[in-house]
């Protein structure tokens, strides 16, 4: 990679945000704010449209200025489409652009097609949420390469923890390039639970279970029997189960059979500020996400992961969530354990949040703002070890 470029006293640094799903945008929204607020760098946003529908749902309320908007997406497209799409469109946007840094966040296709870009195009990349790992290069699909792909691209790596930033020592990354800063989707949890915009989308005093099912590696059968475990944890009659419904028509085809069913309400994709305040005044979150794995035990709301491996162990180890894996005997279990069980439930309430104090986004624009002042150089990409064989049980697997 070649070396940084150098400034004109006083010029702004142009930083491209690529982001296209939903998760992303929730991210890098403080970032965004952050740059934008400040006279050091200039942000130029951009959307590839991977979540295009949510995205539009929430860029506003987020305070996020877009500069340029991709259409890539295609019905039903398949990961290699998407990918060469993504990288030709982004491509060209670099360099008519030409910025002096290009930030992606975390392990979506949109993140993997932007620090490729950007390498061709020879622009320093800044990893917001780096080194997760479960070893296991295909759980989640396409996750774990993606992010492992960027790791061996990214100059800055912004790892949300310590264990995070250990793996990407573990991988050869220079240690002054690993800056250990917290999770930034903490920052934007707490901007809007203080805008307090948000309407929570439960509607009865019964022990409230917010659902949120999405991963591609979940979808087809197994997520039919989640859905099928879903409703028999609402045959208690005690609780009331929301579920804002995933865009993803292989989702939706899972997920639809659970209409009227006592117990279960299946709501459009919430906002941002309406998901934060349901998820505050929730009691129990099932998800496959990763996100909500950091923002529920920031809340205090015990997260069961209906995964079989996490990137995310912290809250697993601290007892704030637990990996119950995909089988729908376990689920109910699960959840029922909780459920019926004070002492037990008020251990995973009370485990604390082990990812971040909300400082995460200062943090990464004041290492920025130091670099660039300083016009360091970047390290060429180290070579790094073979990645873990596809299929392998990982550090963080139910298998």
């Amino acid at each position: 990679m070649s070396a940084m470029p150098s400034f004109p006293s006083g010029a702004p640094v142009r930083a491209m945000l690529v982001l296209g799903t939903r998760p992303e945008a929730i991210k890098l929204a403080p970032l965004a704010r952050a740059l934008a607020g400040g006279t050091e760098f200039e942000p130029v946003v951009v959307t590839t449209g991977q979540h295009r529908e949510m995205l539009h749902q929430m860029l506003g309320l987020l305070g996020v200025d877009v500069r340029h908007a991709l259409d890539v997406m295609r019905n039903r497209q398949q990961l290699s489409d998407l990918t060469s799409r993504l990288v030709e469109g982004l491509g060209q946007l670099l360099r008519r652009e030409r910025p002096d840094l290009v930030v992606v966040q975390g392990d979506t296709t949109t993140a993997l097609a932007g620090a490729l870009a950007a390498f061709y195009e020879h622009i320093p990349v800044a990893h917001v949420e780096a080194g997760l790992r479960t070893g296991v290069l295909d759980n989640p699909f396409p996750e774990e390469l993606n992010r492992c792909l960027i790791g061996r691209i990214a100059r800055w790596h912004f790892a949300p923890t310590e264990r995070a930033a250990r793996h990407l020592r573990a991988e050869g990354i220079p240690e002054g390039q690993i800056f250990t800063t917290g999770n930034t989707v903490i920052d934007n949890l707490h901007w809007a639970l203080a805008e307090g915009i948000g309407t929570c989308a439960f509607r009865t005093a019964r022990r409230r279970v917010l659902v949120t099912l999405h991963r591609r590696e979940n979808q087809g059968a197994r997520m039919h029997a989640m859905g099928r475990a879903l409703s028999r944890l609402a045959e208690r009659g005690d609780v009331e189960i929301v579920i804002p419904l995933h865009k993803s028509p292989a989702v939706r085809e899972a997920l639809l059979p659970l209409t009227g069913r006592a117990g279960i309400t299946l709501v459009e994709p919430l906002d941002y500020p309406d998901f934060t305040a349901t998820l505050a005044g929730c009691d129990l979150v099932l998800t496959d996400s990763g996100g909500i794995q950091e923002e529920a035990p920031s809340l205090g709301k015990p997260a069961l992961v209906l995964r079989t491996t996490t990137e995310r162990p912290e809250a697993v180890e601290a007892g704030a969530a637990r990996l119950i894996g995909t089988d729908p005997e376990a689920i109910v279990a699960a959840a029922a354990a909780l459920l019926d069980d004070p002492g037990a439930y008020r251990r995973m309430a009370t485990a604390g949040n082990p990812y971040g104090d909300g400082g995460a986004t200062a943090r990464i624009v004041t290492q920025l703002s130091e670099d660039f002042a300083a016009e360091v150089p970047s390290a060429p990409v180290p070579l790094l070890p073979a990645p873990p064989v596809v299929g392998g049980p990982g550090p963080y697997s139910t298998a």
